[in-house]
């Protein structure tokens, strides 16, 4: 499991936070995975590219995990 570090930031969107992290390659495929339902936030299917991601949550894709912190 990766950790993500909010640090000065509020939230991070999806998309960003799966190219940030290496999961996908580029923002587009991020957008792409989201809209097929790959990718869960906190254990549910999520299909908002631009979804909010805070402190705490769980980010699943193609059997990685992302904790933001």
């Amino acid at each position: 499991m990766q950790t993500f570090q909010l640090e000065k930031h509020d939230f991070i969107e999806l998309y960003k936070l799966l190219k940030i992290t290496q999961l996908v390659g580029s923002g587009g495929e991020g957008k792409h995975m989201i809209d097929a339902g790959l990718v869960k936030v906190n254990g549910e299917v999520e299909t908002q590219r631009r979804k909010k991601i805070r402190k705490n949550d769980l980010v699943e894709f193609n059997g990685e995990s992302v904790k933001v912190e």
